[in-house]
């Protein structure tokens, strides 16, 4: 079982070691493409007609991974847990199925779908480490017809709270909370974009008083891909300090990356944190919430 990462070469040993099905779909396997731009949210369908991993389907940020957006919300809210299971079951997802997600390179999309299906109970589940331009750098197959798979029941199973809303944040820090060290918020965007000195998508330029500056960068090597597990221990050391994972709460522009530094501190075996999955974009939404600039308050 696969619970972090897998690389490309080792799915490729697996996918060629399963029998394929009458329909095309390798039994037990399932591979989710992520492939995504903010700036132009339909590349990651058009990537995908042009070449994928041989029987993936994809998974669209905004509307698969994500609720819809209300006025209250950030960008990309949560799904309701009961729309996220039916998704899952259409793409062929159940308690025996392995799961691979992948993005164009980093995994910060493909990570998403790796807490998703944490969040539903499904633990079954890794991310591809150099995504789709790891696959390619390997010499590996790629298909341009679409994925096929068989639907199954997924039935969500979730054990634990594994994300916080922006009233729990609100009482955190109107407590204390943060300030005191009982929990500590870790912001996964660009240092520049946490200091407020280059805010490009959202209104509001700054951070959450308290928060700690983690950008998701600091997890890849200089190929995008995760560093080792021993090293992401110790970066993430320097940035937790004295903090146990249980108290980070990751957090990001708008729960997605944020997703990245949770599978980090799990490769890193420093697992509890939990996700803000509102982030910034839902934090700054009403405009009466303090904000701090600079790299520390």
């Amino acid at each position: 079982m696969y619970t972090t990462l897998i690389e490309a070469e080792a799915l490729a040993r697996e996918l060629a070691d399963s029998s394929p099905a009458a329909n095309g779909n390798t039994p037990g396997w399932a591979i989710l493409d992520c492939r995504f731009d903010l700036s132009q949210p339909e590349w990651g369908g058009s990537a995908y007609a042009a070449g994928h991993l041989p029987n993936a389907l994809y998974a669209h940020l905004d509307r698969d991974l994500s609720g819809p957006r209300s006025p209250a919300t950030g960008r990309h809210p949560l799904p309701a847990i009961a729309r996220l299971a039916e998704t899952f079951g259409r793409w062929g997802i159940d308690e025996k199925v392995q799961v691979v997600a992948y993005d164009q390179g980093n995994g910060a999309y493909a990570a998403r779908l790796w807490w998703l299906l944490r969040w539903a109970g499904h633990l079954q589940v890794a991310v591809l480490n150099g995504g789709f331009a790891a696959w390619q750098q390997a010499g590996l197959p790629v298909e341009t017809a679409p994925g096929t798979c068989e639907p199954r029941t997924f039935v969500p199973r979730p054990t634990q709270p594994q994300n916080i809303s922006t009233a729990e944040l609100e009482r955190l820090l109107r407590d204390g909370a943060l300030a005191s060290g009982e929990s500590m918020l870790v912001d996964a965007r660009g240092a520049d974009r946490f200091a407020g000195e280059n805010e490009t998508i959202d209104p509001v330029a700054g951070h959450i008083p308290g928060a700690h500056s983690h950008p998701f960068a600091r997890n890849l090597d200089a190929q995008g891909r995760f560093l080792p597990a021993s090293e992401l221990r110790e970066r993430w050391q320097a940035t937790l300090g004295e903090h146990p994972a249980q108290h980070a709460i990751a957090m990001c522009g708008s729960g997605v990356t944020a997703c990245h530094n949770l599978l980090a501190l799990e490769i890193a075996g420093l697992s509890g944190a939990r996700l803000y999955a509102g982030s910034w974009s839902e934090w700054i939404r009403e405009g009466t919430r303090p904000v701090a600039r600079g790299l520390s308050d």
